[in-house]
């Protein structure tokens, strides 16, 4: 008994020596929550004869899972484990038993993603609708939102009906599933809870089997895994449930916050133990996180502490724009790792996978080694790489392997067959493009296959041409419209039938608008296209290291969770990207936002840096963004830093005419022409612009100071900021982004605006 209590804090020992009832154990961050489960269940076995069979110990991961095993073998040893597993390890183990009651056979398979998408894509196929209209990762996404909700296919009818195609895709899908013997992983928590619910005998049979059930993270659980813990318990059972309400940052994948804060109105007589006392972080930096999550108005209170040294204050670097961030960021790390810290230690935090481009090349240029930690690293994307290709087919005709890349995408109707009758010409012909020539020249294609290969021969001719007169980054941006594939992922955000489905075509599109951005910077530089392409190709090689080799971690907030390191980097702290712009001005979506944050800053044990750029580069403009609130939420007296600096007027990106993204995927343009003293406005449909070369440019500055970035009011469409001047005189137009109702092409001389 003394070798389980030693070294526990008092609430700690109160957790593990709690009676009967259920608990809630509040176990802020860094507070030894899984030391004290693990104690529990021990001390539950050794001291009050509890068989190790009738415990049920559930967590969110194998990696948590596995970690729990190991120190109940430290202090029990491997004879007397308990039932520890994932929710979903959980319900195979209780399936296999039991699923023949629903018709299933007890071999049934588990079909993994790539089986799920394997099979929509049939489904889709089979009705004749076009992954354009429906993609199968965005369907996937609907019913897993779905089942982690507790929703069947006739009920995600009735509460979508503007979603009928995914609701009878989704009912399909159930069929084939079940036909085939099979379940997917939202499956296995939905069948064991119907299970349950609809079988009395077998859920007595289960509820008898567990005296006690703990959960850990329980922050974290969805509608269907909280109606799961209902089902498997009973009065008389000894639940335990361990989380923190301030690190519950999976709304967006089913977690639902609630089920912590309203645990003790469901199980009225539990009992509550807050672990504040933290081990992780110095006090300052305990300090500061408490006071951003405290603005938090729907919280369960906790006040955490720690006996560790008050440390150093955060540092606060204001950057003037977001390369300048990343070198910041890069420079910093060179200095630590020049003091004598290893690169295991620092971790870079970002909001979203976009960012990480900037930061990346500059670890590069420092020649810092790094590694991306639940992400795909940029140039490794798909969209990425899909549009690198195109450029490496420019300068480098005798690319096959870019060739095929490209053909056929995005799709344009080039089979396979096409490309296998092109390539038994390729040894003839030299290369795969040269045979594609060749192919066309002796009539091997005909008809449509033929005229899609001549199509696409004309659009690599087309910008071979226009390599000669255009900086590379302004071609890059015109072949990504020209050759279908920004509109292509434009109108797949804009006619996806799920949020998921809009969300996965928005990001790679901010990718793409990323891409351009960085070789925007490499030209301004003056580097050429061939020294970019040359640079990309030993990003690969380098990124090749052995896994022993010390590097600094890379990863989003949410990979964040679970994880610690002695030096964190926190950066992209504004308005519009953290809290991000989805989130709106109050409500559910800013509070996750705002323990988002918490979780970021309570990684850091020793040192924390939070940083934010003055300007950032989004479709080829700059995008000015006030600094995050979350930064003036922290107490002054914890902060150093660097002032806010006036951003320096810098090279923009009219200077290499790269218009905007938008702008190229925009088909019609409207220019609204605005009478300030009329309360109209006529709308006149203008063609799109022609591509322009070095002979037409793009005003870099108009009267009344206007300038690209430049913030302004608008007594119709509100505040906005502006993307582009073209013209001149009473002709000079300007595009301006609105908050509300995004781009507008105004004739300058009637919009009125005003700069703010």
């Amino acid at each position: 008994m003394t070798d389980l209590l030693a070294g526990l804090n008092e609430p700690q020992r109160q957790a593990v020596l709690h009676q009967d009832g259920p608990l809630l154990l509040l176990a802020g961050a860094g507070s030894g929550k899984t030391r004290a489960l693990t104690h529990r269940v021990a001390y539950l076995i050794r001291e009050r004869g509890v068989a190790p069979w009738q415990i049920m110990a559930v967590t969110f991961t194998n990696k948590a899972a596995n970690e729990m095993r190991e120190r109940l073998e430290a202090l029990l040893g491997s004879s007397e484990l308990p039932w520890v597993a994932t929710f979903h390890a959980s319900c195979v183990r209780i399936l296999r038993q039991e699923i023949h009651h629903l018709g299933f056979g007890r071999d049934f398979l588990i079909y993994d993603d790539q089986d799920q998408l394997r099979l929509l894509r049939e489904l889709l196929k089979d009705q004749q609708i076009s992954e354009k209209v429906l993609k199968p990762r965005a369907a996937a996404a609907a019913i897993d939102s779905a089942k982690n909700s507790g929703i069947g296919p006739t009920e995600y009818g009735n509460l979508h009906p503007d979603e009928r195609l995914v609701a009878e895709l989704y009912a399909q899908y159930q069929h084939k599933l079940k036909a085939a013997n099979a379940v997917d992983f939202g499956d296995l928590l939905l069948l064991t809870v119907r299970l349950l619910e609809e079988f009395p005998e077998v859920r007595e049979r289960w509820q008898q089997r567990f005296r006690h059930v703990l959960i850990d993270e329980f922050q974290d659980t969805n509608r269907v895994q909280y109606r799961l813990m209902q089902l498997l318990t009973r009065p008389e059972t000894a639940l335990c449930v361990v989380g923190d309400d301030d690190q519950s940052i999976y709304r967006w994948r089913g977690a639902e916050v609630g089920n912590i804060l309203g645990f003790d109105i469901d199980f009225p007589t539990a009992s509550v133990i807050r672990l504040e006392q933290n081990y992780r972080s110095t006090r300052t930096i305990l300090e500061a996180a408490g006071a951003v999550v405290g603005c938090n108005p729907d919280r369960r209170e906790k006040q955490l502490w720690t006996e560790n040294p008050p440390g150093e204050l955060l540092h606060v670097e204001t950057a003037p724009d977001d390369f300048e961030e990343a070198r910041f960021v890069a420079a910093e790390i060179a200095e630590l790792q020049r003091a004598g810290h290893g690169l295991r230690e620092m971790a870079v935090f970002y909001r979203t996978n976009a960012q990480s481009r900037a930061l990346e090349e500059a670890l590069r240029a420092g020649r810092i080694p790094y590694v991306m930690f639940g992400g795909v690293k940029f140039y490794a994307r798909l969209e990425v790489k899909d549009v690198l290709s195109y450029l490496r087919v420019l300068i480098n005709p005798q690319d096959s392997l870019a060739v095929r890349r490209i053909i056929n995408v995005p799709a344009r109707g080039i089979g396979n067959t096409t490309i296998e009758r092109i390539a038994a010409y390729e040894e003839q012909a030299g290369n795969f493009l040269a045979a594609c020539r060749l192919a066309l020249q002796e009539q091997i294609l005909k008809g449509a296959a033929a005229k899609r290969v001549g199509e696409f021969l004309a659009l690599l001719d087309s910008f071979t041409e226009r390599l000669q007169r255009l900086p590379y980054p302004q071609l890059m941006a015109e072949l990504i419209h020209d050759s279908g594939y920004g509109p292509a992922l434009q109108e797949e955000a804009q006619n996806a039938l799920t949020a998921e489905g809009r969300q996965e075509a928005k990001g790679r599109l901010e990718n793409l608008e990323q891409l351009l951005a960085g070789m925007e910077e490499h030209a301004t530089a003056g580097g050429s296209v061939q020294d970019y392409l040359e640079q990309i190709a030993l990003i690969t090689d380098l990124e090749q290291h052995d896994d022993s080799q010390q590097r600094v971690t890379l990863m989003t907030l949410h990979s964040a969770k679970g994880l610690e390191f002695p030096i964190v980097f926190m950066t992209g702290m504004e308005e519009g990207l953290f809290p991000h712009s989805r989130s709106g001005a109050m409500g559910e979506e800013l509070a996750e936002e705002r323990r988002l944050c918490y979780v970021g800053m309570t990684r850091a044990m020793q040192r924390l840096y939070l940083s934010h750029a003055r300007r950032r580069r989004v479709y080829g403009t700059w995008q000015f963004n006030p600094p995050s609130r979350f930064l003036t939420e922290i107490p002054g007296q914890l902060i150093k830093g660097r002032g806010e600096e006036a951003a320096p007027a810098t090279k923009t990106a009219a200077a290499h005419n790269l218009s905007s993204l938008a702008d190229l995927m925009s088909g019609q343009e409207e220019t609204e022409v605005w009478d300030e003293n009329q309360d109209l406005a006529v709308s006149i449909a203008a063609p799109q612009p022609p591509h322009r070369g070095a002979t037409e440019s793009a005003t870099d500055e108009g009267p009344a100071g206007l300038r690209l970035g430049t913030r302004v009011r608008h007594i119709k469409f509100g505040i906005g900021t502006v993307r582009r001047l073209e013209g001149d005189g009473d002709k000079q137009k300007v595009i301006v982004y609105f908050n509300s109702v995004g781009s507008k092409k105004l004739l300058l001389k009637f919009a009125g605006l005003i700069p703010v």
